[in-house]
């Protein structure tokens, strides 16, 4: 949008949590993941395993944010 200032109010940089997140939100019951004939998740369905896959890794691995390895 030509001439239009950037505020909070009219855009908003996503990073992949936060687009996941709003997704979940705005697109709650479509779908997001088709795989086949069985395989079908909603946004809000993506988002809960995805946040499921996050604790593992923390209870099982000890991985947390910002942790890197060389």
């Amino acid at each position: 949008m030509e001439g239009t200032i950037r505020c909070k109010a009219n855009y908003v940089p996503l990073s992949p949590i936060s687009f996941l997140e709003r997704s979940a939100v705005v697109y709650r019951d479509r779908l997001s993941v088709v795989y086949g004939d069985h395989v079908n998740f909603t946004w809000k369905q993506t988002r809960d395993r995805c946040v499921r896959l996050a604790s593992a890794l923390v209870l099982s691995f000890h991985i947390h944010r910002n942790d890197v390895t060389f």
